[in-house]
């Protein structure tokens, strides 16, 4: 197992070009898969959708959220499909096998007023301020992922047109920036970032005190920092950020389609999440315009 494993995050790496993120995600499901296997003492090319089924109930018995063992079992089964594609598999033993049903959570979000709140906090008054205030404004201008601004470097932004290249694995996406958000990043890489980079070399957008590339906890801490300041009670997380940006875009008459591209949605379903959002003045509009509303 241990060498089909191995041409198989190859594969992930090499030819489906998956993120860092995703990649380690594969492993981790996988080594607790061929753990299970090892105790079971039961050979991966051998096992049946009998075996999967009680695999499942393991992950439950262990205590495993649905959305976890959901994502568990897409793992293994993508591991499978690549072995049976490879003629290494009589059967696919993951064939027909229903994962958990998820429950959709409403995601949480910040009110247009909590935003400024938030982003009043950093005061550009040194350099931690001042860096602070331009990633705080780029995440919610941007709605992109954590791993996502922290992966930037400072060629992905055009600071003159007012734009930034999203890089996610393989795939491209380019992300205006809003004024303010615009205003805060020059000012952080004129009189911050250089400041605070130990080597000319570093490529790194985002950087912490040591002139190291921020880290995601680095990030979370942050923000989590600001939230207190600015006494906001609700859980404020990067992707609360990111849930706020769609949410506010949609409600102010942006495009369902043009906000999917931005966030980087492959499925505009995961988009339509924000509907819900909608305010009330939206389904006034409808009800004065349509004629038979």
């Amino acid at each position: 197992m241990e060498k089909q494993l191995k041409l198989f995050f190859d594969f992930l790496q090499n030819e489906k070009k998956a993120s860092n993120n995703t990649l380690q995600s594969y492993k981790r499901d996988i080594k607790q898969f061929k753990n299970y296997l090892e105790l079971k003492e039961k050979k991966y090319d051998k096992i049946t959708k009998e075996d999967m089924k009680e695999y499942i109930d393991h992950l439950k018995e262990i205590g495993k959220k649905a959305s976890t063992i959901s994502r568990n079992i897409a793992s293994i089964r993508s591991f499978y499909q690549y072995e049976a594609k490879n003629k290494q598999l009589k059967e696919d033993p993951t064939e027909g096998i229903q994962s958990p049903k998820i429950e959709k959570r409403v995601p949480s979000i910040l009110t247009s007023s909590e935003v400024s709140l938030l982003l009043e906090q950093p005061k550009a008054t040194d350099l931690k301020g001042i860096r602070d205030k331009a990633m705080l404004e780029f995440a919610y201008a941007t709605g992109m992922r954590v791993t996502e601004i922290i992966s930037l470097n400072l060629e992905d932004v055009n600071l003159e047109e007012g734009y930034v290249i999203c890089k996610n694995g393989n795939k491209k996406r380019t992300i205006p920036i809003g004024n303010l958000s615009l205003k805060a990043l020059k000012d952080y890489v004129k009189n911050a970032r250089e400041i605070l980079i130990k080597d000319d070399k570093t490529e790194a957008l985002f950087v912490n005190i040591n002139g190291k590339r921020l880290t995601r906890q680095g990030f979370w801490k942050i923000i989590k920092y600001y939230k207190e300041q600015a006494h906001i009670s609700k859980e404020i997380t990067p992707h609360v950020l990111r849930h706020s940006f769609a949410t506010h875009l949609l409600q102010n008459g942006a495009d369902l389609k043009a906000i999917q591209v931005m966030l980087g949605h492959s499925d505009i379903l995961s988009t339509q999440v924000y509907m819900q959002f909608q305010d009330d003045s939206i389904k006034n509009v409808y009800r004065k315009a349509h004629p038979r509303a």
